[in-house]
């Protein structure tokens, strides 16, 4: 059972009520600039529905305005132009009550390092508009949660790397916010305290129903936890996809190398709904439509007398999509026969 009783939020948070929205973030040609430079440039998207619990993954190299757009969100960078608005709240002019509905856990350490652990999360519950009391009672859950529950009395100092890893999430998710934002939330951790990071993602959504906005260089862990995906380039969103539906479509491509007379393959394929590209010299890009198998190709190429000299199978990965998204690679393998 997760750590954030309902009837103590509801009772802790009235004064949160606020406008209905289907949107957990939505931005309007937003605009912001640092200095002399301007870091977003015109970005305009829609993500997540409120009320539905999503994860959402935000990608983008170095430089690309990731921080920059989470700090928009947060409250700490001033709107140049357009706007940016957090669960139906503008983030300029409703900054008390966007803070108040975001959980933040930041990639760099932010503790006080003599608190123990106990005390640290209940001043950042109170400061999220808890009382006092049920503040003390969400720190304690809150670290049993995450698994420091035996070490809730230690000094933040005294802690690991993996161990203030989960006591950043814990101070994010203390107060019940509606909107979880985490900046590199594996960053450090080893190979079982990273699954159980992204355990804990997944069981905010699904158990809780929180949105959840992550902020990733790992490739791996935004394609095993989120629903969608963001890629940034240069202050601007280059590239959204949607990974739910993908996953759900099961939308899978051949790569296909045979010898003969091809030039009638592509006119042939539409006999079991595929469709496909000729790369030339035998090699065929063919995507296959959900539920239409790879043994439906056979009959086809006995049909045109070819022989099979390779036959690889795969879906688009998260990796070809960022890839070309960047301009590293000209299409997605399975794009290329769209």
């Amino acid at each position: 059972m997760y750590f954030i009783r309902e009837d103590l939020c509801k009772s802790a948070v009235n004064l949160l009520v606020g406008p209905m929205t289907s949107t957990v973030v939505e931005l309007e040609n937003l605009k912001v600039k640092l200095g002399r430079r301007e870091i977003l440039r015109g970005i305009s998207c829609r993500l997540g529905t409120s009320g539905v619990g999503k994860v959402i993954g935000l990608l983008g190299p170095n430089g690309a305005g990731k921080s920059t757009l989470i700090l928009t969100l947060l409250g700490f960078h001033k709107i140049l132009s357009g706007q940016a608005r957090v669960l139906g709240f503008n983030c300029h002019e409703q900054i008390r009550e966007v803070r108040a509905r975001i959980g933040y856990m930041p990639e760099t350490d932010s503790f006080i390092a003599n608190m123990t652990a106990v005390t640290f999360l209940r001043l950042m519950a109170e400061l999220s508009g808890l009382p006092p009391e049920i503040a003390l009672e969400k720190a304690h859950e809150a670290l049993f949660h995450v698994g420091l529950g035996e070490a809730r009395y230690r000094e933040l100092r005294t802690y690991s790397l993996g161990m203030k890893q989960m006591a950043k999430l814990a101070q994010a998710i203390v107060h019940g916010p509606e909107l979880v934002i985490l900046d590199e939330p594996t960053n450090g951790l080893d190979p079982s305290a990273r699954q159980r990071m992204l355990r804990l993602v997944r069981e905010m959504k699904e158990e809780q129903g929180m949105n959840v906005l992550m902020c990733s260089h790992l490739l791996r862990d935004v394609e095993q936890v989120c629903d969608e995906a963001v890629i940034m380039k240069d202050g601007m969103i280059v590239h959204a996809c949607n990974l739910e539906e993908e996953r759900r479509s099961n939308r899978r491509f051949v790569e296909l190398e045979v010898t003969g007379n091809d030039g009638n393959l592509r006119d042939a394929l539409p006999s079991v709904g595929a469709d496909g590209v000729s790369e030339g010299n035998g090699r065929w890009r063919i995507v296959l439509p959900p539920g239409v198998e790879v043994e439906a190709l056979w009959g086809i190429l006995a049909q045109q007398n070819l022989l099979v000299r390779k036959l690889t199978h795969r879906r688009d990965t998260l990796e070809e999509i960022f890839l070309k998204a960047m301009g590293h690679i000209a299409h997605t393998p399975g794009e290329a026969a769209g």
